[in-house]
Formats: C-alpha cells, structure tokens, sequence
C-alpha cells in the first residue's frame, strides 16, 4: 500500500520542514510515502470562500485515482485515538488499498464535493491548527499508527 499525503497551500514552512521530513521518512520504513501540495489558485485573493474552496477541490480531484481510500482532516471529523489511526491504516493494507490519501485541505476547508468523496473524515482536535503544523502531525501520528502495527516502542500506552 502507498500513502499520500495530500496538502493544499504553500511549501512547508523551514520551522516544520526537518520535522515533517523526520517523520515521513520514518513512516517511509513501512510503506511508500510521498507529499503532495496543491498551490492556492493565482488569483485566490480576489475569489469568494465559495470559489476558492470549488476550484481547489477540481485541483484536489485531479490528483485522487478513483480507487484511492480519502481520509480528509477536518475539525468537525471523527476523533481517533492513535491505536484507531493504526487500525485505519491497517484495515485498509487488509483490504489491499492501493492507496491510502490523507486531504489537509485549503484555509476555509474543503468543497462538499470533497466532504462527500472522503472515505473518512478526522479529526486531530478540537482545537484548530496552522496548516504546516497539522502537516507535522500527521505524519507523526502516521508514524507513530505504523509503529502501534509493529510493536515498536515509540508509542506508550
């Protein structure tokens, strides 16, 4: 199973890179793993919320292969626990994903067309983020799913 971790908005930031670059290679031990970013659209600042989130989910479709398993982060998501995100990960090697996308999508969110693609929407708290942070948790909390799923000490129960 390949992951993809799918992102829209400008490069990371040097405060987040060497982190995000950290983790994503240790989650890359366990399964092929590559980063996607999606720029904002040019003209982004003269658009509404309405068509900015519309033509960055044309730009978030073209990216996504119909079979892809879509789990989007979103505030208003599904709560898991780190052992729930293993087993997310793990359900979907069983069913021989091909592959398993994970959407941070643009400043305002996401297009519903987005929403009602997921497969399965998370949440990572309540609190709301910086998008290159939510970038750093993730693959941290993905590498630390995919050390649950092997035993290994990284994460304390």
């Amino acid at each position: 199973m390949k992951l993809l971790f799918l992102s829209v908005g400008k490069p990371h930031e040097s405060y987040v890179q060497s982190g995000i670059e950290e983790f994503t290679g240790r989650v890359g031990k366990y399964f092929l793993v590559t980063w996607q970013l999606i720029p904002a659209p040019k003209n982004a600042a003269s658009m509404t919320e309405a068509v900015l989130k519309k033509a960055e989910a044309l730009a978030i479709l073209q990216q996504l292969q119909s079979d892809d398993y879509l789990v989007l982060l979103d505030e208003r998501g599904q709560m898991l626990h780190s052992p729930g995100v293993a087993q997310l990960i793990q359900q979907r090697a069983n069913e021989s994903c091909k592959r398993l996308v994970f959407l941070i999508g643009g400043a305002f969110g996401v297009d519903e067309t987005i929403t009602k693609r997921a497969n399965t929407i998370w949440s990572l708290s309540k609190l709301v983020f910086p998008h290159m942070l939510v970038r750093l948790i993730l693959a941290e909390q993905v590498y630390r799913a995919c050390s649950i799923l092997k035993n290994e000490k990284y994460h304390h129960i």
